[in-house]
């Protein structure tokens, strides 16, 4: 569980620090695991570096920067980073 400063207490999600930063640009939404308990995601750049470092290494966490989020933010940051076709 996380306290969230705008939905209060909430189920604790990862997210990459690129997702939080990124005011305009969309960066892409890679969710990392299926289960509904486990909610996880990186952006697209953060998948290119995990797979030319083939694990989690420093230099990936450090890329990474991950960070916790509610599962309402997440959602939110699911709708505004997914890539849409056309």
């Amino acid at each position: 569980m996380i306290d969230c400063a705008a939905h209060g207490k909430g189920i604790a999600c990862v997210v990459c620090r690129h997702m939080l930063e990124s005011a305009e640009a969309v960066v892409g939404f890679v969710e990392n695991s299926s289960d509904p308990h486990d909610l996880q995601a990186w952006c697209d750049s953060c998948e290119a570096m995990f797979a030319r470092e083939r694990q989690m290494t420093q230099a990936f966490r450090e890329f990474n920067g991950m960070a916790l989020v509610c599962h309402h933010c997440y959602a939110a940051l699911k709708r505004r980073h997914m890539h849409t076709a056309g």
